[in-house]
């Protein structure tokens, strides 16, 4: 795994500006996966990229706080400080609400550090819950109202330090919620196998052509299955 993440990084890090390792991934391998998980995080920094957490958390109190810390900032122990998985932003579940949300947004500006918090995702069933309508309203379009709410308390310039992950197989809902948060960088999950396309990611944006990072994951890492590229075979992935 480690090798394979190496041999990727090494050859794209010139034309992106992020990596988004998703740590499920890494989990299902036990300790031996987590710590290739940190070993990737570092060295696609040493490389200049900002690396985004894909491990959507959430909980309250001290728990959310213990895992805003073990993935954004610094454990004290002691005299001595450690941090942990040390990425630039992670993914958030708002589903407990302000309560889970907050502690996360306060080591963000400790540490100068950003979230994505799950507003309209990609997947098909998102809308069992997403699409809800309240007081008429789609829950998303709440969810959203509270992204810029959060978001308020950690203005970075232009934009906030606390963004939204928001799918592009939804295009005409993308467009709505680009609306609801201009000052929140958007991130941009569903392009590419899962569909998405170039014209479905124009909405995410703002008029000045920024405001958002589109994530492509297997149409990088597993390129080589593509018939297109399937003279190259395995093992030049």
């Amino acid at each position: 795994v480690w090798q394979f993440n190496k041999e990727i990084v090494d050859h794209t890090y010139d034309l992106i500006p992020s990596v988004k390792p998703q740590i499920a991934m890494y989990e299902q391998f036990g300790i031996e996966g987590l710590k290739i998980y940190a070993r990737t995080v570092e060295y696609c920094q040493q490389k200049g990229l900002l690396v985004i957490g894909d491990v959507k958390r959430g909980d309250i109190g001290s728990t959310s706080s213990a895992y805003a810390v073990g993935h954004l900032g610094k454990v004290r122990i002691g005299s001595n400080v450690c941090s942990g998985f040390n990425t630039d932003f992670i993914t958030v579940n708002p589903y407990l609400g302000t309560d889970g949300v907050k502690p996360f947004v306060g080591v963000c500006n400790e540490e100068d550090k950003g979230l994505f918090v799950l507003v309209k995702t990609s997947n098909p069933s998102s809308g069992e819950f997403q699409d809800r309508l309240i007081d008429g309203r789609p829950l998303y379009e709440l969810v959203a109202e509270k992204v810029v709410e959060w978001g308020a308390d950690s203005m970075d310039g232009a934009y906030s330090n606390v963004g939204a992950v928001v799918g592009a197989t939804y295009p005409e809902m993308s467009r709505i919620l680009r609306k609801l948060m201009p000052h929140t960088y958007f991130l941009v999950p569903g392009y590419g196998a899962q569909g998405g396309t170039a014209e479905d990611l124009r909405h995410c944006f703002n008029e000045d052509g920024l405001g958002a990072i589109v994530n492509s994951s297997r149409g990088i890492i597993a390129a080589y299955k593509q018939e297109k590229y399937a003279k190259f075979g395995p093992e030049h992935f």
